[in-house]
């Protein structure tokens, strides 16, 4: 191990010839050694091979950043099979490339995070065309591989405006690579303020580009104001030990923070996210709708944590979600493209069959005609309390549960002026950090001295649920509509468990649960369900089921709140909070989206979803 940290092992020990081309023209991995990060911007994905040859390079490396970015784009993705296809020529490469197949669907139009390593290897795939995908990322390139592995076919005619788009990506001294010499492509790249040289490079091309960001103009301010500086990490303090506080923590400390949580319950997820199970699922709307984009790109992320740190069948399960529909809302897209059915599709016979126990009959609109349904393949149960325990177990994190966080303050101290102190009911400080995230629900926004400053509803909600017993008429699938209903989760005993929920009290923070709460639980059963609220029918009305209650906050747009609250008059305060009744899809997508912006990496998704989320749009609005 000595050596290993001492010496850097020759790259070609684990790498063909005619797999260094692009790494060494960028100069790697001699380049990235010693930093926080690296980012590279790739044109093109095709089948893979530059994204699986870096990411090994990385893996095998004992310098490497502590996080790599590989920010792609492609037009048509390759199936999973030619992805294994092309890898199989490059043993390898190939456990890397089942890796990525695992997790290489529902790719529709847009960005997409993937994430290797625990986290610490992020690819970035949009899907679409690269001149438009370019202008919803926020980041500059340390390294560029200008051919993919299908467009240095198509360069000799490459588009002018792509370069300037990419150009807008590099910072001063990024390094480019192509395997492409043409005139078009060395004067784009010179117009756009490279400095090219031509080298020698392999069969068949014989040479190769090497080109340096270094224009001899300074770039536009206009073009340069959203790529802010990456903050350094040292201590964050953390305020709530929810789901959001616990996706925050955990984004953090994976590049490395020094974060402590403090929560005012005995353990972690003692809130809204003490609930007994979640439903996860995502928003569908007929015209993709911003929410349903954001709960998609949420989804994938909490899935991701789900599949590879908790037990499934146990603390969660992929049995996917029907989602009964009783009105017009909720369809799908009309022209739903292929990759969406991974995502969604309109229910068919076999769905409705299996739910014929459930409902009682099929399922009749007033007009005699099939109600429409969808089912959302990409859906299932979740324990939110694993999931906050699974995200909180992150290297770096220190819990500190009962204690009650009353108010902040900027510290006097002359060498600590730039942290925050965080302080109980009588002004002791009980922790004391440069960051501080307000990630407490509904009470965030009494921490923050000017509560106008994040304007917050408080949600409460109730579900009831109860024992499964043989004899009940239980769908085999969890079912939404007017309300969920997942028929079977493991519980506290090892048995099995069903739940119904949740009510929706808008101006109400109480917490207690109410026997008025349980009936009307009971009637969206009926509707929802008729035959499983016949068997459940006594459960209810002689008091046997348990009744749970928690309280969430929305915004005043019904989006989550993320990101620094006022960087001039609040530096270093951030926020997450106000993911409503979607914190099962929205929690670690926020807490990526928060930590991205803070050490200036490639954003998840769009910009322009990103900044419908961003806390400083609630100052444009006032």
């Amino acid at each position: 191990m000595l050596l290993l940290a001492t010496f850097r092992l020759p790259l070609e020990i684990f790498l063909t010839p005619a797999r260094l081309d692009f790494l060494q023209s960028c100069g790697l991995p001699a380049a990235w050694a010693g930093q926080a990060q690296w980012r590279v911007l790739e044109m093109g994905f095709g089948v893979g091979l530059n994204f699986l040859t870096t990411w090994q390079a990385w893996k095998n490396d004992p310098q490497r950043p502590r996080l790599l970015h590989v920010v792609t784009t492609e037009a048509c993705p390759a199936s999973v099979a030619e992805l294994l296809q092309a890898a199989a020529e490059h043993p390898d490469l190939l456990p890397l490339a089942v890796q990525l197949a695992e997790q290489w669907h529902g790719l529709l139009h847009g960005f997409h995070r993937l994430t290797f390593e625990a986290g610490q290897v992020l690819l970035t795939i949009g899907i679409g065309e690269a001149k438009e995908l370019l202008k919803e990322q926020s980041f500059e390139a340390d390294s560029v591989y200008l051919d993919g592995d299908k467009l240095s076919k198509n360069l000799e005619n490459i588009d002018p405006h792509l370069l300037k788009a990419l150009a807008r990506c590099c910072r001063r001294g990024t390094r480019l690579a192509s395997l492409s010499t043409s005139i078009s492509v060395i004067e784009g790249l010179i117009q756009c303020g490279f400095e090219v040289e031509k080298m020698s490079g392999l069969a068949p091309q014989g040479e190769k580009l090497q080109a340096r960001f270094n224009p001899h103009w300074e770039p536009k301010k206009a073009a340069q104001a959203n790529k802010a500086k990456p903050r350094s990490p040292t201590r964050c303090v953390v305020i709530g030990a929810g789901l959001a506080g616990a996706a925050c923590a955990a984004s953090l400390a994976r590049r490395g923070w020094q974060v402590t949580v403090l929560d005012a319950h005995a353990s972690a997820a003692g809130g809204a996210s003490a609930l007994p199970a979640g439903m996860l699922a995502p928003h569908t709307s007929p015209d993709d709708s911003l929410l349903s984009r954001l709960s998609r790109n949420g989804l994938r992320a909490t899935w991701e944590i789900a599949r590879t740190q908790l037990l499934a069948d146990i603390d969660w399960q992929a049995s996917g979600v029907l989602q009964r529909r009783f009105d017009a809302s909720g369809g799908l897209p009309m022209h739903w493209p292929e990759a969406g059915e991974h995502w969604s599709r309109m229910a068919g016979p076999d769905e409705f069959q299996a739910l014929d126990a459930a409902i009682g009959s099929a399922p009749r609109s007033d007009q005699g005609e099939d109600l429409p349904a969808i089912w959302h393949a990409a859906g299932g149960w979740i324990k939110p309390r694993r999931l906050v325990q699974a995200l909180l177990r992150t290297p770096g994190i220190t819990p500190r549960y009962g204690f009650k966080v009353a108010s902040l303050q900027r510290s006097t101290s002359f060498t600590t002026d730039r942290s925050w102190q965080v302080l109980d009911a009588n002004k002791n400080c009980i922790a004391e950090a440069e960051l501080v995230v307000l990630a407490a629900g509904f009470e965030s926004a009494g921490l923050t001295n000017t509560p106008e400053r994040l304007p917050l509803q408080p949600i409460r909600g109730q579900v009831a649920w109860g024992v499964v017993m043989e004899t009940d008429a239980m769908p085999p699938f969890p079912v939404n509509g007017h309300g969920s209903f997942i028929p079977g989760f493991t519980d506290e005993n090892g048995g099995s468990s069903w739940l119904m929920g949740a009510t929706f009290d808008r101006d109400n923070n109480d917490s207690h649960t109410q026997q008025q709460d349980q009936q009307d639980i009971f009637g969206r059963l009926q509707q929802l369900l008729p035959q499983t609220a016949k068997t459940l029918a006594s459960s209810f009305s002689d008091g046997q089921t348990r009744a749970w209650a928690g309280v969430r906050c929305v915004s005043p747009d019904r989006l989550p709140i993320v990101g620094p609250l006022d960087d001039i008059a609040l530096p270093g305060l951030c926020v997450c909070t106000a993911l409503g009744s979607r914190g099962l899809s929205f929690a670690v997508l926020c807490g990526e989206l928060l930590a991205a912006g803070l050490h200036a990496e490639p954003l998840p998704i769009e910009k322009r979803l990103a900044q419908s989320l961003m806390a400083s749009r609630l100052h444009f609005s006032e």
